[in-house]
């Protein structure tokens, strides 16, 4: 109930998708506001919104909700596998060795590696245990810590004039069109100073939009070596963007942990990049 009413922003759409009335569903809102001691929405305004518990409510609740939805998930019966995110590239080319060691120290235990194009890359949702994050997130419960560093690459159209070029500098990209991804990228118009920044971008919403922009021509780009090496294309040419700085990658998960293994791979994972 809660959860319907905090995504769709509105009591009356909420009471409409769960085949409710809005009193009795106000009725309800007001009974688990009771319960709890709290106010999660504020009414005052002509949108609703989330009080600052309200979200941290919210984000438990995502995690029960989908505790319960693996629970009674008859695919995972006598299984309790461990789900890492990610938004793109995983870890790259380290990604094959993180799996393999992961099997040979825990075989009980499947790692599930999802690409989810989401800011948290699922975290926020409870649809993973660890996330792989570009772009760090201030979630509250949730603990961060940086894991490596990757250089930052230009991503360009391979029949592009500046892809016979070895390296290429930030102001090279400005007259052409930037292909951003505004949910889970690490690139914004801030890599370039106010005054010198490229005049138009392409919003794309997910890496395969963001790779077929550039590889027809409609786009360049910017990225990390972690997508050349998981994403080689004929058709796209990654050049090295000197001057530009590297890009954080981090693990995140949540505090108190949603699986008794995450630990084990966040020291796994600082193990294979370390042996890399």
């Amino acid at each position: 109930m809660f959860l319907a009413i905090a995504e769709e922003g509105s009591l009356t759409r909420a009471a409409a998708r769960l085949h409710l009335t809005q009193p009795a569903l106000s009725r309800t809102l007001a009974q688990l506001e009771q319960h709890l001691g709290a106010r999660l929405v504020d009414r005052s305004t002509h949108h609703l919104r989330l009080t600052e518990l309200g979200h941290s409510f919210r984000a438990k609740a995502f995690l029960a909700v989908a505790a319960v939805d693996q629970a009674l998930d008859p695919a995972q019966l006598g299984t309790w596998p461990l789900r890492v995110g990610h938004a793109w590239s995983a870890l790259g080319e380290r990604t094959t060795a993180l799996l393999r060691r992961w099997r040979q120290a825990h075989p009980e235990t499947p790692l599930e590696l999802l690409r989810i194009d989401d800011r948290s890359a699922g975290l926020s949702q409870g649809r993973v245990d660890v996330a792989v994050l570009r772009s760090p997130i201030a979630d509250a419960g949730v603990r961060l810590e940086a894991l490596t560093t990757e250089p930052r690459l230009a991503a360009l159209p391979a029949d592009s004039e500046l892809a016979g070029r070895p390296s290429l500098a930030l102001a090279d990209l400005i007259p052409y069109p930037l292909a951003v991804n505004p949910v889970s990228g690490s690139t914004t118009l801030e890599l370039w100073p106010r005054e010198a920044a490229p005049r138009t971008t392409v919003a794309v919403a997910n890496t395969d939009d963001w790779l077929s922009a550039i590889a027809a021509g409609r786009a360049v780009g910017v990225t990390t070596t972690a997508t050349a090496e998981m994403y080689p294309m004929p058709a796209v040419a990654y050049r090295r963007l000197a001057g530009a700085p590297d890009v954080t990658v981090h693990l995140a998960w949540r505090d108190p942990p949603s699986h008794p293994l995450v630990t084990d791979f966040v020291a796994l994972a600082h193990a294979v990049v370390g042996t890399g």
